[in-house]
């Protein structure tokens, strides 16, 4: 796998951009199995015996394959999802039907933490006012009871017709609406509709090469860390930098970053809440060093154009997708950037995916 991976990044990088970098093998996983620390399962019924299915797609199909075991996540997992099932159908709660956009629970959606074993559980329901129903309340009242490993249930709400799972609110409504992860030495509060590394062994790997080139190469910089999520690596790096600005836009991550700060007793950063394009457009600031990592879509030409105009030194580019990356280090390259080395890392066992991190040198100013 790691060897179709380190083709898979060397065909990206010099089809599309024609780089001819030597790039390493892909840095393992600390984990192959029971790695992935996020579960985000859709439920339906069958139609004569009505009994609740959760697990994953049929390929090229919306058809849910009933998933008992899953190897690539916590065992415990399994188990709560398995509880969920039998719980839902002993209640008489629907699951929800998306051709006819009827029934109740859509998703079940699970956070697991590697750092202390803890889980945190979302139901994901169909319903347009925020009410839930005292069978759904107790549902959440059961599995937290009976789950010493479940430190809170919540409930989102998603009325949508897409397949987006997550909708924009959120109750907790048993215990803590969040669960606590260690990266280094730092603990981060994980919410439901945060986003965080599925994989954060693997993720530790990448935090710890990011700080370390940093620090090897810097004496206290100023770092801009974008797409910053609830603010992992400019948390991460805080020691080693004088000052750090971190931007994301999803509120619920901006609030979580500010409490992991304060948890961290982190005092050299600021938290911004902001897209990150827009963000870049009005910045005056210039940093030594800029951390971005976007979503798979990578980032766009503007915001890759006005970085280059605030970013001093280095350009650390995280991504999740080789032919993204490929393309904007193209970008970045016809502007007179120097592509220093890109290296990746198994974050996605079993899967084509593979995560990379590129360095980036600026033009000369």
């Amino acid at each position: 796998q790691l060897e179709l991976k380190h083709q898979t990044v060397e065909d990206a990088l010099h089809s599309t951009a024609g780089i001819d970098l030597k790039i390493p093998t892909p840095e393992k996983s600390p984990e192959i199995k029971n790695y992935r620390h996020k579960i985000q399962y859709p439920v339906s019924q069958t139609k004569n015996s009505k009994r609740i299915l959760a697990g994953y797609y049929k390929q090229n199909s919306h058809e849910i394959v009933n998933i008992k075991y899953c190897p690539i996540q916590p065992k415990i997992c399994d188990k709560i999802i398995d509880f969920i099932r039998n719980e839902t159908q002993t209640l008489g709660i629907c699951a929800y039907d998306e051709k006819k956009h009827r029934g109740e629970l859509r998703h079940i959606v699970i956070r697991n933490s590697a750092y202390n074993g803890k889980n945190l559980v979302a139901l994901v329901i169909n319903s347009k006012n925020g009410a839930i129903s005292e069978n759904l309340k107790k549902l959440c009242e059961n599995i937290y009871g009976n789950f010493e490993e479940v430190s809170g249930v919540c409930i989102n709400f998603n009325s949508a017709k897409s397949n987006v799972i997550l909708g924009d609110k959120t109750v907790c409504v048993c215990g803590k609406s969040y669960i606590e992860e260690k990266l280094l030495d730092k603990i981060f509060k994980i919410g439901t509709e945060t986003f965080f590394q599925v994989n954060p062994k693997s993720a530790e790997n990448i935090f710890k090469y990011v700080k370390n080139y940093i620090a090897e190469n810097f004496d206290k910089p100023t770092v801009l860390d974008a797409y910053a999520g609830i603010g992992t690596f400019g948390i991460c790096v805080s020691d080693v930098s004088s000052f750090v600005v971190s931007v994301e836009q999803n509120k619920e991550s901006v609030k979580l970053a500010k409490e992991s700060a304060e948890l961290n007793n982190v005092q050299n950063i600021e938290i911004i809440s902001d897209d990150f394009a827009s963000f870049i457009k009005n910045e005056k600031r210039m940093f030594d060093v800029v951390i971005i990592d976007p979503p798979r879509k990578g980032s766009d030409e503007e915001s890759l154009s006005k970085l280059c105009k605030i970013c001093k030194d280095t350009l650390i580019y995280v991504s999740c997708d080789p032919v993204t990356l490929a393309r904007d280090l193209k970008f970045l390259l016809k502007n007179g950037c120097e592509v220093i080395s890109v290296k990746p890392f198994d974050m996605f066992c079993h899967t084509y995916h593979i995560e990379n991190v590129a360095i980036i040198k600026m033009k000369t100013k």
